[in-house]
């Protein structure tokens, strides 16, 4: 079916429904730009009451009888206030910015103008300021409705069920249907008999693709045919995968629209997987590891098509670099906090897209017992890896590093020795391998388990450790020597070269302190070690105190 079909039958179904509805309105010809702006925020709110994905304005149809009239209306050429372009000053006027299209059609009974406009979400929708409602068959101002604009504040349509009034089951791509039917299988094996048993129509019932035969934006977005991916405008369904340089240059990438049933697959086929060595202690044999567990990335990835809010019009997104995979879905993290779901291994409470999370569960995509992150984890640990990072700092976007190299050798074979550390200890080691700071009960946590040293919050891993994991020197380096060691080397200096400066003292002892300490710290510790040994009387300066030279008192016998 083309566009102009498709379009035809959805307004022939308008016409034709008992009464004109609050979210679509008939108009015979053209009305004011300012008014057109209206009831585009009118019918806009009145479809998010009505649970309906979309508004529409149609010019060409008399209002009373639904017949198609035609209309000379252009939107092409009509000017909005200060001569602006009409489709400029209309998108400028309606906030949050909300898509809206602007169709010409050619019934078969006469020209049509047809506005599609997408529901409010969570907000109303506001023209120049101001919010509209159609409230039976009239446009009004939405602040007469109080309650009417409290419902939508508080209504969050599920997108991912909504009908897509336009698509049919022939939209959907069949190689992907059949991979549905294997995959819903695998996950319910003992209705093997029942699906064989099924014809289309009743499977994607069945599977929660769609609703009574008719085609949800989530059949569309993991069985639709590629082309069909339009029909979810003003959504957006893309995956891309960009591959970098270690100069973070683009070298080579791939977009994948629907069915993203199948293009899963597609995105790992292009992820280089390349094998790392290390070596386990108390052996001479390197282990070989892959540079991701595939799971991992494929876990991720169905992660963000379960949680990308679609409506926010931007791709999934999957940068590959020589040593990580970076994976971003649009959407805020509804739990909050990924550790605290690691911590409760539960069921989350709320799901942005219910239905698309139940079709993915069916499809054998996710799982809902809350456990894939923390299994994400668990994979790193195991392979000895650094765990996956997300970041959860940008507004509106999630995003995710899985790591494809070894951090610190050291640390690794620690994992490797040390299997009797539970999850929780591995994440707050990985943090203290990172750099990544303590709060300062995770700090006292370590200390008292002897995992860590340091003053907090400048902490490195522990003495003992370290020899398990051959990190002596670079424990001695972070933990530094004591006082009496760093006194005896100032004392040397000045009994060999003395009177010297400050600065000589500093040149002396900068890079023999401990390398968790920063320049500043650095420079606080020598002044301190100079007042104890000038308390003690064992050096004196005979300078100024701008321009200090030292000399020792305390001759050695």
């Amino acid at each position: 079916m083309t566009a102009q079909t498709d379009l035809i039958a959805l307004i022939d179904r308008l016409r034709h429904a008992p009464s004109e509805q609050e979210y679509f309105e008939f108009k015979e010809n053209k009305i004011e730009p300012q008014l057109i702006g209206e009831y585009l925020s009118a019918l806009s709110n009145a479809a998010c009451l009505a649970g309906k994905p979309r508004g529409y304005l149609i010019f060409g149809i008399n209002n009373t009888t639904h017949a198609v009239i035609g209309t000379t209306f252009d939107p092409y050429t009509t000017k909005g206030k200060g001569n602006q372009d009409l489709h400029l000053w209309l998108t400028l006027g309606l906030q949050p910015h909300i898509g809206f299209d602007i169709t010409i059609v050619h019934h078969p009974d006469g020209r049509l103008i047809f506005f599609t406009v997408t529901a409010a979400w969570d907000r109303p929708i506001r023209f120049y300021g101001t919010a509209y409602i159609r409230v039976g068959s009239s446009k009004t101002e939405l602040a007469k409705h109080p309650q009417l604009e409290r419902a939508i504040w508080t209504i969050r349509t599920d997108w991912s069920a909504q009908i897509c009034e336009t698509a049919t089951i022939e939209d959907l791509d069949p190689e992907a249907v059949l991979r549905a039917k294997r995959e819903y299988i695998s996950k319910y094996p003992k209705k093997a008999e029942d699906v064989a048993s099924w014809d289309d129509k009743t499977f994607l019932n069945k599977a929660n693709l769609t609703i009574r035969g008719a085609v949800t934006n989530t059949a569309l977005l993991l069985l639709g045919r590629p082309e069909s991916a339009a029909l979810l405008s003003p959504a957006v369904a893309r995956i891309t995968w960009i591959l970098k340089d270690d100069k973070n240059q683009e070298l080579d990438y791939y977009h994948a629209d629907p069915p993203f049933l199948l293009r899963v697959d597609e995105i790992l086929g292009k992820i280089r997987n390349l094998t790392i060595r290390v070596m386990p202690p108390g052996t001479l044999f390197p282990k070989e590891l892959s540079q991701y567990d595939p799971w991992v990335i494929r876990e991720a990835l169905h992660n963000c098509i379960a949680h990308q809010d679609y409506l926010l019009r931007g791709r999934i997104q999957v940068i590959e670099t020589p040593d990580s995979v970076t994976l971003t879905n649009l959407g805020r993290f509804l739990p909050g906090d990924v550790y605290t779901v690691i911590r409760q291994d539960a069921p989350l409470e709320i799901y942005r897209s219910p239905f698309l999370t139940a079709a993915m569960v069916h499809l054998n995509m996710i799982d809902t017992q809350g456990g894939g992150i923390k299994k994400m984890f668990q994979s790193h640990a195991r392979r000895f890896f650094p765990l996956p990072d997300y970041d959860l700092s940008l507004p509106d976007r999630v995003k995710v590093t899985i790591p494809g190299r070894i951090l610190d050798e050291q640390y690794a074979r620690l994992l490797m020795e040390r299997t009797d550390l539970d999850l929780q200890t591995v994440i707050l080691l990985d943090a203290v391998q990172k750099k990544k700071s303590l709060t300062k009960e995770e700090y006292v946590y370590l200390k008292r388990k002897g995992l860590v040293e340091g003053r907090y919050p400048k902490v490195f891993i522990t003495g003992p450790i370290a020899e398990v994991t051959g990190q002596t020197a670079k424990h001695t380096r972070e933990k530094g020597f004591d006082d009496k060691y760093y006194q005896e080397l100032i004392l040397l200096l000045i009994r060999d070269h003395g009177p010297v400066s400050r600065k000589e003292i500093d040149i002396l002892l900068l890079d023999k302190l401990p390398e968790i300490l920063d320049y500043n710290q650095k420079r606080h510790k020598i002044h301190n070690l100079i007042s104890t040994l000038s308390r003690l009387k064992k050096i004196e300066n005979t300078g100024t105190r701008k321009d200090s030279q030292w000399i020792s008192t305390d001759l050695p016998k």
